[in-house]
């Protein structure tokens, strides 16, 4: 069990508990997965571009990628139903625990002048979505072996019913919001 993990389940959750006025401890807001995606735009002309992101996911994550499809035909982008175009991971558990503590403590202050995270980008049902516009940020990647800089979308799944549930959650997990 991580250290995030075992925090979580002897401290947060009591302090959560009683912050919400939950009566019942399975109603507490917990982290349900972590969805790390990349959409690749020139995967539909150089198949190895595809390759080169799902890699650079595989690095960062410690999962291997599953290639993702289009789900619908736009033809101004030359798009069909069914081509490539992306990758993702999809972490649970321990793998997901240590991901976001690397994603809090590590890359998160890598980021050049990072003053926070915003708090408007929840979805109204609790769920976090965070972009990085170079994936060179993740400790892991080493920049002299990128030949594209791409773009990496990093959402933060929870069980929480609303945004100020999984506001509280991500801020007693550490999550570095920005001072309203």
């Amino acid at each position: 069990m991580s250290n995030l993990a075992k925090k979580y389940k002897e401290e947060i959750v009591k302090s959560l508990q009683k912050e919400l006025g939950t009566k019942n401890v399975m109603a507490v807001p917990a982290l349900s997965r972590i969805v790390v995606s990349m959409g690749l735009k020139d995967a539909l002309t150089d198949r190895k571009n595809l390759e080169r992101g799902s890699l650079v996911l595989t690095h960062i994550t410690g999962q291997k990628a599953k290639i993702t499809k289009a789900k619908k035909s736009i033809a101004t982008f030359k798009l069909r139903i069914g081509d490539e175009v992306g990758a993702m991971v999809t972490l649970h558990g321990k793998r997901m625990y240590d991901f976001f503590e690397k994603l809090v403590f590590v890359t998160l202050p890598r980021v050049r002048d990072f003053r926070g995270v915003e708090r408007g980008s929840f979805d109204g049902k609790g769920n976090y979505t965070l972009g990085f516009s170079e994936s060179i940020v993740f400790p892991e990647i080493d920049p002299g072996k990128i030949d594209k800089v791409q773009g990496v979308q990093t959402t933060i799944v929870t069980t929480a019913k609303d945004n100020a549930g999984g506001l509280a959650l991500l801020e007693k997990l550490g999550m570095p919001f920005k001072k309203s």
